[in-house]
């Protein structure tokens, strides 16, 4: 399939599943993501996302994983997608790139809010340590400031990729090959004290022991964890102990595309106290894109 045919499926595809889930559709905001990015398209691991949280209710969000070939961050910026704001967070692409050894990049766009976020993926085999990152002149300080407490949970070493969000200036720090004990419900209560965020539920407890990978979110503004959320695969989201709410469900049981494919889950208690979970399926499957899941399982995003 060509280039061109690539393009008007997948534009097609995000029109389709906009539909299913009312949220508004605008060629201007979808086309000049897919144009500028047309080259990596054909070849790339692609994933549409839904969420439940209440603020982001009108939106459906695209990623797209591909290999390093490509800069995401030049591209994004000569597109206008992102500003050159003076901001730390206008080098952090960078400074990623001169001290961590990058197997794969993956950009996020939403239908409505346009351009969102960069990520630099390491290889499978060569997780990196905080140590690493901490050094980094554009890294948030609060990364620093809570060194102790991922180490306490046996994460300090267990770096597997890092999300840039240039629109709301915050940093994902993921964790993956999570030792067992950081799963256990005590352990995942424990987390969320220490980081100021309401207990999840009893049935987010029971996702989170199905987890392969933990990600935090961190921002420059403060010296506190923003946020923590467990990452789960299933074929069946649908069969979980989990009720996700008709939004996601009316996503998952009408989306068409790469049917076989797994599905990933995302759950997380904002500082409001709000419990919510993110449905990512697949468009277009990949193996061995990402590096987060454990050694017997197929290789997925977070």
């Amino acid at each position: 399939m060509s280039e061109t045919a690539e393009l008007t499926r997948l534009y097609s595809a995000l029109e389709e599943s906009a539909a299913v889930l009312n949220v508004p559709f605008s060629g201007a905001t979808v086309q000049p993501v897919l144009t500028a990015y047309g080259d990596v398209v054909p070849h790339a691991m692609i994933a549409f996302r839904v969420t439940s949280a209440e603020s982001d209710e009108g939106e459906l969000d695209c990623r797209i994983l591909f290999r390093k070939e490509v800069d995401p961050y030049a591209v994004a910026l000569s597109e206008g997608f992102v500003p050159a704001s003076g901001h730390p967070v206008d080098e952090l692409l960078s400074n990623i790139r001169e001290r961590c050894p990058i197997d794969s990049y993956g950009i996020d766009f939403g239908l409505v809010g346009g351009f969102k976020k960069i990520w630099a993926f390491f290889p499978e085999d060569d997780f990196q340590p905080l140590s690493t990152l901490v050094e980094m002149p554009s890294m948030p300080r609060s990364l620093a400031a809570n060194v102790e407490f991922f180490a306490r949970y046996g994460l300090d070493d267990r770096v597997g990729l890092v999300g840039i969000d240039y629109h709301d200036r915050t940093v994902n720090v993921y964790f993956g090959k999570l030792p067992g004990e950081c799963l256990d419900p005590d352990a995942v209560r424990s987390m969320h004290r220490e980081i100021g965020v309401a207990e999840p539920s009893e049935q987010m407890l029971k996702l989170c022991e199905q987890s392969f990978g933990i990600y935090f979110t961190l921002n420059w503004d403060s010296p506190t964890i923003e946020r923590i959320s467990f990452s789960a695969i299933t074929p069946d989201p649908l069969s979980l102990p989990v009720r996700f709410g008709p939004r996601i469900e009316r996503f998952v049981e009408n989306f068409r595309h790469g049917a076989d494919n797994p599905k990933m889950v995302h759950a997380a208690v904002k500082s409001t106290g709000e419990e919510y979970y993110k449905i990512q399926a697949y468009y277009r499957w990949r193996p061995r894109t990402v590096n987060l899941t454990s050694d017997d399982s197929a290789e997925v995003s977070a």
